[in-house]
C-alpha cells in the first residue's frame, strides 16, 4: 500500500459550529473519519501541516496514514473545504481504507506528447482538455498516483475517450460501461469574427429600435418632394383643361 502522507490526529469530543470555531482558533482543523464498517470519528488535525499539502494533487490520490493516539489508520481524502476568502482549511472528510476492499477515488490525468503530435506540430491544431481527472476503482495496493495519456500520435480533428486511457493492472473506471466521455481533442483554431463596420452597427441598432436605416430614410425623404411635384403637375393640367373648355 503506497502511503505518501502521514498526519497526527486527536479525537474530538465537542461538536457543532461553535466548537469547530474554537478549534480553528487553536490552529486545528475539524475532520471526520468514516467508512470501513466502523462508526464515524470526529478528529482534529494540525492546520499548518494540512496547509502545506492541500495544493499537491498527490494528496487527493494517495493513501493517508493517520496517527490517532496509539493506533494508526489508513484513509483517503474525500473532501477538503477551504475558506472562501482566506488561505485556511475549514474541514476535511476522510474515508477509512482496508487492504481487502476496493476504493473509488479521483486521480489526475497527465498528458504527454502534445507538442510533438502531428495535429499540433505540422497541422496547426489546438489541444482541448475536456477532463483532467477521472474516478477509478481498485484495491489500495493498486492505487496509481495518476494516469498518463500519450498524445504524440494524434492528428487534427481526433479525440481520445476514457476507453483510450491506459489502466494499470487491477484498476478500472466504474462508469465506463455507460459513459465513454471524451478526454482530449485536437481541433482547428477558431477564426475570430471580423469587427462590424460603423454602418452595419448603425443599421443593426436602428433595426433593433424599429427605425428605418439611414439609407431608407434618405430614400423616403427623396420620395416626398417627387410626390409633391407630381401632384402639382396634375393640378396644372386640370386647370388648363378647364380653361380651354370655357373658350
Amino acid at each position: 500500500m503506497r502511503i505518501a502522507f502521514s498526519f497526527s490526529a486527536e479525537p474530538r469530543e465537542a461538536q457543532g459550529k461553535g466548537a469547530s470555531r474554537r478549534l480553528r482558533h487553536t490552529n486545528k482543523v475539524p475532520a471526520i473519519l468514516y467508512g470501513g464498517h466502523s462508526a464515524a470519528e470526529s478528529l482534529a488535525l494540525e492546520h499548518h501541516k494540512l496547509l502545506t499539502v492541500v495544493a499537491d494533487e498527490r494528496f487527493y490520490s494517495s493513501i493517508v496514514q493517520l496517527q490517532i493516539g496509539e493506533r494508526t489508520q489508513e484513509a483517503i481524502v474525500k473532501d477538503v473545504q477551504m475558506h472562501p476568502a482566506k488561505n485556511q482549511v475549514m474541514h476535511v472528510d476522510l474515508q477509512r481504507v482496508t487492504a481487502t476492499e476496493a476504493i473509488r477515488l479521483h486521480v489526475p490525468i497527465h498528458f504527454v506528447g502534445e507538442a510533438a503530435s502531428p495535429g499540433v506540430k505540422t497541422q496547426g491544431g489546438v489541444v482541448s482538455h475536456m477532463l483532467t481527472d477521472v474516478e477509478i476503482s481498485c484495491l489500495p495496493k493498486d492505487l496509481p498516483e495518476y494516469l498518463e495519456l500519450d498524445l504524440s500520435q494524434m492528428n487534427i480533428n481526433e479525440t481520445k475517450f476514457l476507453s483510450d486511457l491506459p489502466l494499470p493492472p487491477g484498476v478500472s473506471i466504474p462508469h465506463l460501461g455507460y459513459r465513454n466521455a471524451p478526454v482530449v481533442s485536437i481541433h482547428s483554431p477558431r477564426v475570430a469574427e471580423p469587427e462590424p463596420t460603423a454602418e452595419a452597427a448603425a443599421a443593426g441598432a436602428a433595426a433593433a429600435e424599429g427605425a428605418p436605416p439611414a439609407g431608407a430614410a434618405a430614400a423616403a425623404g427623396g420620395a416626398a418632394p417627387a410626390a409633391a411635384a407630381a401632384e402639382a403637375t396634375d393640378a396644372g393640367k386640370a386647370a388648363q383643361k378647364k380653361g380651354g373648355g370655357k373658350k
